[in-house]
């Protein structure tokens, strides 16, 4: 039987942020917190880190506050290692937090605090999520869409749908639904944690139409 085309409908997600009434001045109190506040926030100062925006050089909240308020680079590098996305719950990803101060705190057992008004605050979000109004059924459609999107759409598709499926929205449609394994498996390489969303962006145009180019010219050949 031939093989029924889906289109892919673009989503976006949009999140409200809500203070958890927690916040921390030094590293053992960040430690204590992480430890107790709700799934929801850990949720969000991990896996929402790339929707806000943040420098590149960290992967979360917890490495950005450790390396730019407290000036503890040692501890920032530790834990922007920590891939979210490589544990099956927050709690495993919340103990992995908890194991890295931990083993920090041993060897340092006396970190600076932050300066006033520079403390970390605890939030936690909200996540709306709504189609754009925006359905593909071809590669060409595709690319103008990617062109173009909001930029949370690219979060909710390549990021986020890594809690939902393990992989990104775009590679697992591409490949199911295009029959295009090659090319799929060329976006599903592009490492989350190496670009901001503009940067996932390019990326994914450059190895769309480089996948398009090469096709046409088999065909004219």
């Amino acid at each position: 039987m031939e093989k029924i085309m889906e289109f892919f409908e673009f989503k976006q997600c949009v999140s409200l942020l809500k203070s958890t009434g927690k916040k921390a001045k030094n590293l053992r109190e960040l430690r204590d917190a992480i430890a107790v506040v709700s799934d929801e926030s850990i949720f969000h100062h991990t896996y929402q880190y790339f929707l806000k925006g943040h420098i590149l050089e960290y992967t979360n909240d917890f490495a950005h506050w450790a390396g730019e308020s407290l000036e503890e680079r040692a501890l920032a590098e530790r834990l922007s290692n920590i891939d979210p996305y490589a544990f099956k719950n927050i709690d495993e990803l919340r103990q992995e937090l908890l194991n890295v101060i931990d083993i920090y705190l041993e060897n340092f057992p006396e970190p600076r605090e932050a300066m006033i008004g520079d403390e970390f605050y605890f939030n936690e979000t909200i996540t709306l999520t709504f189609p754009v109004g925006i359905r593909v059924k071809n590669l060409a459609e595709f690319l103008i869409a990617v062109k173009y999107i909001d930029a949370a759409a690219i979060y909710y598709h390549f990021y986020e749908a890594r809690v939902r499926l393990g992989v990104d929205d775009f590679s697992k449609w591409i490949e199911d639904s295009l029959d295009k394994k090659d090319l799929s498996e060329k976006i599903r390489a592009i490492d989350p944690f190496m670009h901001s969303i503009e940067g996932i962006r390019d990326h994914i145009i450059e190895t769309v139409e480089k996948d398009v180019r090469t096709e046409m010219e088999a065909i004219e050949r």
